[in-house]
């Protein structure tokens, strides 16, 4: 096996199109030339037919996938890529290793995907195993040689030659390796793998994952198809005997430094070198004992922020005595993540400024690879296609990926949100609260770097829940540069507030729903949305999926998202939401709430439009516009401003709310009817609430859509139902239900009613839809 020589990380970060595919070539012909399963067994392999495919399904190399270097934060020249054709074989949990493998699979695609080949269900009763050989290059000969796994689901036994590799493994998200040198030979080289994934019947974190049949089904509902064994790139790398095994970097733009620690085996008593650059110019550098925190000076940081996600190179060495014994590469951003009180309001800051974090949940499952991407390519894609719908954030929902999708993250400028992935929905063992919390600190170091993760989401709506504030306050004080949220969806499903962390998170379908900061922790939607539109050709399950509100058209889809996506902006952030997460970028599987279907061949909404309404929200976090004020304890009338209807106003007629033409010569009734006393809002003061001129105590108030004039009866549905929310109208003020905002007071053939945009209702027909909700307030007709 050849060894495979890895660019600079500079040029590598800021590579062109070209050289980007030279490296992949050269990946590839390194890998070709390797020794390894027996090229018959790899030209008889085939994949099985995926459910669905992806633009990049059929370019999954045979003998050589995912090429690219797996661990961009921790680079080296030398490396070799074990992906590729393995022996495969399945058989019960408590066997020994087979005698016999009948099968070959495509590593690192699990068992039950069609990428792998085999796609099968695998259950608590299995056990997999995988085999290969490899022959280390003469060119490693007096290093250390290290076997790495991006992750294997979930307790993963690993055998050289026959002799096992250290302890075995439990974990699905996290990257393991084994220092494999004392048992290698001079030739040929045996590799084993065994990993048996109980899934949900285990205790361990686990996901969405459920056992269930591996092709397209009735049901399933918010969880899908278990991902079973090596899901992440195996490699080999060599290293010196004392070597680097782990950078932590954590910007400090209070003095304009980075810290960092250099972490590695072999390493006591050593020093540790650290230089940052751009460009090949060198911008500071420092030493220290390794294993122990230092300071690199980084004068005039270039800020990374989604908007210019600029990142500096990185080189970490190791030093005995003069001599540097291991050299490694990386890369980092400069920013800050923290809260503070803008404009009176507690918000996430970035970099010190407050932008609001509009984002989408991202599952990461592929109707091909489910848990793999088909390519490095596929995988960024999904950032990306963020990117060109105007969302600054992503929340990983329930999954780790693999570090190049972090990578790209940092690259591209997605701020991140990353979920520790739940156990099963009962209340977890103490074994298993042992494992999970393990778990979650080793993916916590994994990943601490990025300096796009600037949140740790702890639990999710509840699931396996237990110890939410004490979770909350480890995880804090393993990572204090980031964000803590102990449990997203605190209002859901039987979910318990920790009380701590720094986000007040919930949940509302369709949304956005109202979230309240607190004196210690910001407002966030950690989910919301969750609009349908089934794409005929591209359902997982044709006629199994479902949506949290179907959608009769993409133009309905486009109006109903952009309409949130405004009632945050207009209603929602001002009152003191910071963050929003649309469910979701894909489809997946029968879930078919995504922006684009589950195999990725089309997008649903209008781009443009999509990301015009997202860059109007970030806009207007940054220069917030003043408040839409009214003047209270005065009557007033409200004006239609709709071209051809403007003689009209707001009045009220046995009980029910309608528009009527009004001039000089109206009757005294009509003039009474159409005049509103404007006074605080009945639920929220900084909203609005209007009494009838002639009925004092009966307000304007909307129940099943219909607005009428109602007496208040004192309860807090009718304080709500009858407040409304001024935001900017073109050429007047709209009026938005503070308890269901996006809902604005609309009238259409004379009637009032609560219209939403998109909506399924007669009474939300697009057509003149902005400005029949838009009015003009006048001097009262009844004063």
């Amino acid at each position: 096996m050849a060894s495979l020589p890895q660019p600079r990380r500079r040029r590598t970060l800021r590579d062109t199109a070209a050289a980007f595919v030279s490296l992949v070539l050269l990946c590839a012909a390194a890998l070709t030339a390797a020794a390894g399963t027996a090229e018959a067994a790899a030209t008889a392999w085939t994949p099985k037919p995926a459910p669905m495919t992806t633009p990049w399904t059929g370019q999954v190399p045979t003998d050589n996938p995912l090429p690219e270097y797996p661990r961009p934060q921790l680079t080296r020249p030398d490396w070799a890529n074990l992906n590729g054709i393995w022996d495969f074989a399945v058989t019960s949990a408590d066997a020994g290793q087979p005698t016999s493998w009948p099968d070959q699979i495509r590593v690192p695609f699990v068992a039950e995907s069609a990428l792998s080949g085999i796609q099968r269900k695998i259950t608590q009763n299995d056990k997999l195993w995988y085999r290969r050989t490899f022959t280390v290059p003469a060119g490693w000969n007096g290093r250390r040689v290290q076997l790495n796994f991006g992750a294997s689901d979930w307790r993963t036994t690993v055998w050289v030659n026959g002799r096992q590799a250290g302890a075995q493994h439990n974990g699905g998200y996290d990257a393991f390796s084994y220092d494999i040198t004392d048992l290698l030979t001079s030739g040929t080289n045996t590799v084993v793998v065994s990993v048996w994934d109980p899934t949900q019947t285990g205790d361990q974190a686990v996901g969405k994952q459920r056992i269930n049949d591996v092709t397209p089904h009735a049901g399933g509902g918010i969880f899908y198809t278990a991902a079973s064994g090596i899901w992440q790139t195996v490699w080999l790398e060599p290293t010196a005997t004392a070597h680097i095994t782990r950078l932590d970097m954590v910007p400090d733009l209070t003095n304009n430094t980075l810290k960092v620690t250099v972490r590695g085996d072999g390493v006591g008593g050593q020093t540790a070198r650290v230089t940052v650059s751009t460009g090949g110019t060198t911008v500071g550098t420092a030493t220290g004992p390794a294993g122990s925190q230092f300071t690199v000076s980084v004068p005039n940081p270039h800020l990374w922020t989604p908007d210019d996600p600029f990142l500096y190179d990185v080189k970490a060495e190791l030093l005995s005595g003069s001599s540097v014994v291991d050299t490694a590469g990386s890369y980092t951003g400069m920013r800050s993540i923290g809260l503070a009180k803008v404009g009176n309001v507690l918000r996430p800051v970035l970099n010190g400024k407050f932008v609001f974090q509009t984002g989408t949940l991202d599952q990461g499952y592929w109707p091909d690879g489910i848990y793999t991407a088909p390519t490095d390519a596929a995988l960024k894609y999904d950032l990306q296609k963020h990117k060109d719908l105007g969302f600054n954030m992503v929340r990983k929902h329930i999954k780790v990926e693999p570090q190049r999708w972090f990578y790209w993250a940092d690259k591209l400028g997605l701020l991140v949100w990353q979920d520790m992935p739940a156990m099963d929905l009962r209340t977890p063992s103490s074994a298993a609260r042992t494992q999970w919390e393990s778990e979650f600190h080793r993916i916590i170091d994994q990943h601490r770097s990025s300096p796009s993760l600037v949140m740790w989401v702890d639990q999710n709506e509840g699931w396996g829940q237990y110890d939410q504030a004490r979770i909350a306050n480890d995880v804090k004080a393993y990572d204090p540069s980031r964000l803590v949220d102990n449990m997203s969806g605190i209002n859901c499903c039987g979910a318990v507030d920790g009380g701590n962390g720094d986000v007040v998170d919930h949940h509302v379908y369709v949304g956005p729903g109202v979230t309240s900061p607190t004196a210690t922790r910001a407002a966030v939607l950690g989910e919301y949305g969750g609009l349908g539109y089934k794409v005929s050709g591209h359902e997982w399950y044709p006629g199994g999926g479902f949506s949290y509100e179907d959608q009769a058209s993409t133009a309905r889809l486009d109006d109903r998202l952009t309409g949130l996506l405004d009632a945050i902006r207009l209603q929602q952030m001002p009152a003191g939401l910071s963050a929003s997460v649309y469910t979701e970028i894909t489809d997946v599987e029968n879930e078919a709430n995504g922006l684009m279907t589950y195999d990725r061949q089309v997008v649903k909404v209008d781009e443009a439009r999509v990301k015009a309404a997202n860059q109007a929200l970030v806009d207007a976090s940054r220069n917030p516009a003043p408040p839409v004020t009214l003047p209270t304890g005065v009557h007033k009338s409200l004006r239609v401003t709709t071209p051809g209807y403007t003689d009209r106003y707001v009045r009220h007629k046995d009980s029910l709310g309608f528009t009527e033409a009004v001039d000089s010569g109206s009757p005294d009734l009509l003039k009474n009817d159409a005049t509103w006393k404007i006074v605080p809002g009945l639920a929220d003061s900084s909203c609005y609430s209007f009494e009838s001129r002639n009925y004092p105590g009966e307000y304007l108030r909307h129940r099943d859509f219909r607005v009428r004039k109602d007496p208040g009866d004192g309860s807090a549905l009718f304080k709500s139902d009858a407040t409304w929310c001024a935001v900017q109208g073109s050429g007047g003020v709209r009026l938005m239900a503070s308890n269901f905002p996006g809902q604005y007071l609309r009238h259409i053939g004379a009637e009032l009613w609560l219209a939403t945009p998109g909506g399924a209702h007669a009474w939300d027909n697009p057509a003149s839809f902005t400005e029949d909700t838009t009015w003009s307030v006048e001097n009262p007709w009844a004063p």
